[in-house]
């Protein structure tokens, strides 16, 4: 399916299709144009540890907790008709992490994915999983499989988990698959932009408008270098446990703030540069 098909198959969100809302939530809706929401979100999930640390609880528990914000966060941006949201799960670098944790977070991985499919069938979800998958453990691959091929006929939002990715491998495996096609067929043709989006794991899909970083970090740890070339970035001080409907709302809100320019301007409009010196003056 075309980003211009993927496009008209979601139909305007409304304000009651998120159903109850408290009053902070309220408020931040009233300064949302529900017209003019990004198209595709991308979240740096961090601040599982940093929360578990703060509460005496161990790492494992602020991993279990960060489960709650992104079935909020699915939901929220389900319901008001993004196209696409691709949530950082787990990077290639995170295989440094001890191996108690790891094991966890897979088996929370495939415990979320069976727990949550009636939800993501509901919301008409289509799932998408980002990264070098045939690395992961077998079982993994099994219930990454099946959540892609159950979600395979939805007709709304894209959800893409990125799982055991990194945006310079994402690059890599690109420019692999593009030598690939020429393997044996003489000298391959020209590179271009959109030869290479072609070959992301993120074909097909509209590029990031916006990309929020929980947990106060100021980098974006590898995560959709080619992609956010022009994103608008948000960061939280919020720990990502504690991420809740009203603090993505007031991402979105934010994200209305900006305005995008692509590095043009526009006619008239001041460019606050000073004019380059002339040699000699």
């Amino acid at each position: 399916m075309s980003q211009t098909q993927i496009h008209q198959t979601l139909a305007r969100p409304t304000l009651e299709s998120l159903g109850p809302v408290t009053a902070e939530e309220a408020q931040l809706l009233e300064r949302l144009d529900l017209s003019r929401l990004p198209r595709h979100v991308a979240v740096i999930m961090d601040g599982n540890g940093r929360w578990a640390q703060k509460r005496h609880l161990p790492r494992i528990a602020g991993h279990r907790s960060g489960t709650q914000s992104a079935r909020t966060t699915i939901e929220t941006c389900a319901r008001l008709k993004i196209e696409a949201l691709t949530l950082y799960a787990f990077s290639v670098e995170n295989w440094r992490r001890p191996k108690t944790e790891i094991d966890f977070l897979m088996q929370l991985l495939r415990e979320y994915l069976k727990k949550e499919m009636p939800l993501l069938q509901s919301n008409e979800i289509r799932m998408r999983f980002l990264g070098r998958i045939d690395e992961l453990p077998a079982a993994v691959q099994k219930d990454v499989r099946e959540a892609t091929e159950k979600t395979a006929g939805n007709k709304g939002m894209v959800l893409c988990v990125a799982l055991n990715y990194g945006g310079r491998a994402e690059i890599v495996d690109a420019m692999n698959a593009i030598l690939r096609e020429h393997n044996g067929h003489g000298a391959a043709s020209r590179i271009t932009e959109e030869r290479i989006a072609r070959h992301l794991y993120t074909g097909g899909l509209p590029d990031p408008d916006l990309l929020i970083r929980t947990s106060g970090e100021m980098r974006v740890s590898n995560f959709l270098l080619w992609q956010i070339a022009y994103a608008e970035i948000f960061v939280t001080d919020t720990l990502w446990p504690d991420f809740n409907r009203a603090r993505l709302l007031e991402a979105l809100a934010e994200f209305q703030k900006r305005e995008r320019r692509y590095g043009g301007i526009q006619d008239g409009q001041p460019t606050n540069e000073k004019p380059a010196r002339v040699a000699g003056q």
